[in-house]
């Protein structure tokens, strides 16, 4: 089942002599539960890609379907309620919020929804995090890789549609790369939960089931 369809997306900044292409009609399908590693090198077009997909940013052309659902046919509150329930989405810099808890800024998506946390899928969640025993510690007593750990629950809290992870790895130490990379594929596998991930580290492209290359804005491989 296709989950994400990305359709000749095309992305420009500027005019005239300042006319920039970052994305260049992209086009690719990701299936449900299917772990996809996008790579290339700086100034690519990876994250423009991830924001648009995410729904951050709007192409200068092209459609992203997620779930089926043209994302770009919704106005920016419709889409922003999407975004929230639909894309989880991960960053380099875990963005959580300070004076909320492990387990608040876990549950904060659905507190932003106004909807129930569920008690026993929290704790399963937590369980999965190995934050069983920071549930309650704010962001500034955990190390890095805790923190995006529970940056991670907060994205899989919801079961979105897919995960988008903007290299979820580049501001840690390599064991706490390594602990992202294997519970990225924990989530893969036990969840059956779509992952996009853009990155630089290849130890999270060896373990996705498909790579791809992008270069000047255009896909150039798919491995």
């Amino acid at each position: 089942m296709e989950i994400l369809k990305v359709d000749n997306l095309t992305k420009i900044y500027g005019k005239g002599t300042t006319e920039v292409i970052a994305l260049d009609h992209v086009s690719f399908s990701v299936e449900k539960g299917e772990f996809v590693a996008i790579v290339g090198p700086s100034g690519s077009g990876k994250s423009t890609l991830l924001h648009l997909i995410g729904g951050v940013d709007r192409p200068t052309s092209g459609k992203v379907f997620i779930d089926g659902k043209d994302i770009f046919d919704f106005d920016d509150d419709k889409l922003a309620i999407f975004r929230r329930r639909q894309v989880g989405l991960i960053y380099q810099f875990y963005n959580l919020i300070p004076i909320l808890n492990v387990e608040e800024n876990i549950a904060l998506p659905l507190s932003l929804d106004n909807r129930e946390v569920d008690q026993e899928k929290l704790d399963d969640l937590l369980q999965l995090l190995g934050l069983q025993n920071r549930r309650n510690h704010l962001p500034n007593e955990l190390s890095g890789g805790q923190q995006q750990r529970t940056s991670i629950g907060r994205a899989l809290i919801t079961d979105p549609a897919i995960i988008l992870a903007d290299e979820p790895t580049g501001n840690l130490d390599s064991k706490a790369s390594d602990e992202i990379v294997a519970l990225l594929k924990k989530s893969n596998k036990e969840l059956d939960q779509t992952i996009l991930v853009i990155t630089h580290n290849m130890e999270i492209a060896k373990v996705a089931d498909r790579i791809i290359k992008i270069e000047d804005g255009r896909i150039v491989e798919e491995i």
